[in-house]
């Protein structure tokens, strides 16, 4: 038995003559077709008309590689999205951006860097890649459905030119060499016909299929962004404990949403907030940080649905239909009663205050603006600028900053004004702010703006008779709930996966090919010849074929029942220097530098 490989090319000689144009062609044509990628003819440019053009701009913008480019612009131009304040998500950072830098805010406002993702050279990208990824996939998939419809080609004439090749000699009948082929590589998952006299097999087609997997991935992560930026919706709601909130646009303190999106598009529910529960810890270097961060609701899907029970957490939305309730922030409000100089309620309801650090000490405004009389009798409305501490340190500690986020020691310091708060001249302003612009201070004994700090059920007098203040006893807590609808964010995920699959599959499976000939020598043994092809170069395609060539020696060996593995040839002796057979062994040793 003799084995080469086309790694250690035999010499030219009368012989082995060298391979003819006709010989080239057939090799060709066997190792075609490994790869869907569509062929690209160079243009004739001297002849090209406007179709010529037309076509060449085609095919240029559906090559990979204007799609992988295309790739690159939409990630460099997502860059500025993220760096640069964007108008559809705060107006306020971008106004600030704007007053701090004029004239680069000029340049950004030519460039559309302030709407990155509505801009037309984004859109331009965005559209292009998408044109470009379906101009790639739509003849890929015409032509890997041809080839799993087809067969593996036939064996070249000359297989000891391929890269991969071995031989040896049998006493065994092509028949049986065929035959036990045939049945080994299909066990071995091969798709594998017989072809003239040689078995001609192929296996990696996942490789395609997961490169065309990734490409339409691709296609749908484009579509869902898309769909997720034109009918996404996002608004913030702060509720106090015992209030509630219907998903309306009315309902929400700020609201943002994608440009096809419509009222008609939210989902229909409610909720009421039963009560938040925050516990922090104690002592050690974590100290403040929340243990228990949760709020009970009580919801119901639609405007006739059964109240249910629930509890969001930080991460743990709620989930009703395609809209998500996020839990986002948390703070106290503390109840107030404001009376008149009579004696008369003129304003009772619990104030939610902003959070300024991480211990919740919290600003905000209380403001009364209707049933005020002053001690004249006229209408006024009256403003109090509100500093509240959930855990007061104490006159010692020398500074009004709350110690620790829960409500230990809460001390309200309130400031007090009256006049006009502006709430009628039909301009918008922060219910946690207090236009002073109209206001006047109420002034203590020493002609200083009066103030006092609170603890729960303590009351200030304002000067002069003009009414009083109470700090409730009760101090209830707020939290901030974000509702967000993103329709594309399923489609989204899935992409990503099968995008990761197929970018695997493509990545770490090779296409290859195994061709096993045998016929009938001058001297009436069988000449087994067994080649292998790949894509690109890889050592597997050695390594597997040097693997089947052992087991199909054995197959057929066992198959002649003789004493020897293999008849020797008569110008190949037993005890030829050139064996390829270690003395006193029946398993086949490949020549130095042979591949099995």
């Amino acid at each position: 038995m003799s084995k080469t490989t086309a790694s250690d090319p035999a010499p030219t000689t009368p012989s082995d003559p060298a391979p003819t144009a006709a010989e080239n062609q057939e090799l060709g044509d066997a190792g075609s077709q490994l790869s869907t990628a569509p062929t690209e003819d160079a243009p004739n440019l001297p002849s090209l008309g406007v179709i010529g053009w037309v076509r060449w701009f085609w095919r240029q913008l559906t090559s990979m590689r204007v799609a992988l480019l295309l790739l690159l612009l939409l990630s460099l131009g997502a860059i500025p999205g993220s760096l640069i304040p964007q108008s559809g998500q705060d107006e306020t950072k971008v106004a600030d951006f704007r007053k701090a830098n004029p004239t680069l805010g000029d340049v950004y406002d030519k460039l559309g860097l302030f709407h990155v993702y509505s801009s037309v050279w984004f859109s331009a990208v965005y559209i292009l890649l998408f044109i470009s990824l379906i101009g790639c996939i739509v003849p890929r998939t015409w032509q890997f459905v041809g080839q799993l419809r087809g067969r593996p080609p036939r064996a070249p004439s000359r297989l000891n030119r391929l890269p991969a090749h071995t031989t040896w000699r049998t006493t065994a009948e092509p028949e049986q060499v065929h035959s036990a082929a045939l049945a080994l590589l299909k066990k071995r998952r091969f798709r594998a016909h017989l072809a003239g006299d040689a078995v001609a097999a192929e296996k990696g087609y996942l490789r395609e299929l997961g490169n065309l997997a990734f490409h339409i991935a691709l296609i749908v992560l484009l579509v869902a962004f898309a769909w997720g930026q034109l009918y996404k919706s996002e608004g913030n709601k702060l509720v106090v404990e015992g209030d509630g909130f219907s998903n309306t646009l009315t309902q929400y303190d700020d609201f943002k949403s994608g440009s096809l999106f419509t009222s008609d598009d939210l989902v229909p529910f409610s909720f009421n907030l039963k009560k938040f529960t925050g516990t922090y810890e104690r002592s050690g270097p974590n100290k403040g940080t929340p243990r228990v961060y949760q709020a009970d609701l009580t919801y119901s899907d639609g405007p006739y649905g059964k109240d249910r029970k629930t509890t969001v957490r930080v991460n743990h939305p709620l989930e009703i239909g395609d809209a998500k309730v996020y839990l986002v922030s948390h703070g106290y409000a503390p109840v107030i009663t404001v009376r008149d100089g009579k004696g008369n309620v003129v304003y009772d309801d619990a104030v939610p205050l902003l959070p300024l650090d991480a211990n919740v000490t919290s600003s905000g405004a209380i403001k009364v603006l209707d049933g005020y009389r002053n001690p004249e009798g006229k209408k006024e409305q009256l403003g109090f600028n509100a500093f509240f501490v959930p855990t007061f340190g104490g006159a010692a500690s020398g500074t009004m900053l709350s110690q620790f986020p829960a409500l230990d020691s809460p001390v309200l310091a309130l400031s007090a004004y009256h006049g006009d708060l502006g709430a009628d001249s039909g301009i918008p302003q922060s219910v946690y702010q207090m236009d002073k612009t109209n206001m006047k201070e109420f002034k203590d004994s020493q002609g200083k703006l009066f103030k006092k700090l609170l603890r729960p059920g303590e009351t200030m007098k304002l000067p002069n008779g003009a009414g009083s203040v109470t700090f409730g006893k009760d101090v209830k807590e707020w939290a901030g709930f974000q509702v967000v609808q993103e329709p594309g964010g399923g489609w989204a995920l899935a992409g990503a996966l099968v995008a990761i699959g197929g970018l695997a599959a493509s990545l770490f499976i090779q296409r290859r090919r195994v061709w096993v000939r045998a016929v009938k020598g001058a001297d009436g043994v069988t000449v087994v010849e067994m080649a292998g092809l790949g894509r690109s170069e890889s050592a597997k395609v050695p390594e597997e074929l040097g693997d089947l060539a052992g087991i199909l020696y054995d197959e057929t060996y066992d198959e002649t029942h003789d004493e020897t593995p293999a008849a020797p040839g008569p110008d190949d002796p037993a005890d030829s220097p050139d064996t390829d057979l270690e003395p006193g062994t029946e398993t086949p040793v490949p020549a130095e530098g042979a591949e099995k």
